[in-house]
């Protein structure tokens, strides 16, 4: 549920290193069961699902200040305070920097309503630069979509030439067609009524205007232009 996150340390919460002031933290969503005194990092890490790590992390950056009792080292309500504070920002993506920004300003805060403004005060920036990224991502999308466009004309474009430039009679295209069909020699000159020496010549003429090896490296070249399915 979300709160107000402001309270007077309680001695417990003293002894875990924390210091007696009022403090004003902006209503948030808190952990489900929150524990009464000082957690330990296991039970602080599990509260807000994330690891050791990263709860040392936000220690290496002054956003979180673990206490100890005894030999273990603990957090108190404040911290716990804070650390809901610090998902609620790095859930929409808000720099680590920003959140370092926010805590500041929210020392000096006298009221729950001036923490709560300053809060929404770094969610709307937030949402700025996400607005911002969007019509950026959005920009690059269209030019992804206008190259790839261009690409594509200019690719069909020197197919087209180079398949014009072939310059295949009808009867060739016809047998080339049949070819692709996979018709062998005299299936080709039964097909296109022509004796089997003229499906030779008419072949060999398809392999050299392809400037290929072979009756199938000629069909090959035949697809990739277009020419044939």
């Amino acid at each position: 549920m979300a709160e107000g996150l402001h309270h007077r340390k309680s001695a417990r919460d003293t002894r875990a290193g924390a210091t007696s002031e009022t403090i004003y933290l902006p209503a948030v969503e808190l952990p489900a069961q929150l524990p009464e005194g000082p957690v330990a990092i296991a039970e602080m890490a599990s509260l807000f699902g994330v690891t050791h790590r990263t709860l040392h992390f936000y220690e290496e950056k002054g956003l979180i200040k673990a206490g100890r009792v005894g030999l273990m080292r603990v957090y108190g309500r404040q911290d716990i305070y804070r650390m809901a504070v610090i998902t609620a920002c790095r859930d929409v993506g808000m720099p680590v920097a920003a959140i370092q920004d926010l805590m500041e300003a929210l020392k000096k805060a006298r009221s729950q309503a001036k923490a709560d403004a300053l809060f929404a005060e770094a969610l709307l920036a937030r949402q700025g630069e996400l607005t911002a990224n969007l019509s950026t991502i959005h920009h690059q999308m269209q030019q992804i979509a206008r190259i790839m466009a261009s690409d594509k004309v200019e690719g069909q474009s020197a197919r087209l030439q180079q398949a014009q430039h072939i310059g295949l009679t009808d009867v060739e295209r016809r047998c080339l067609e049949l070819m692709a069909e996979g018709y062998a020699s005299m299936r080709l000159a039964r097909a296109l009524n022509v004796s089997t020496g003229e499906i030779s010549r008419i072949e060999g003429e398809i392999i050299r205007k392809f400037d290929a090896s072979n009756r199938f490296q000629a069909v090959a070249k035949a697809v990739l232009l277009g020419l044939v399915n």
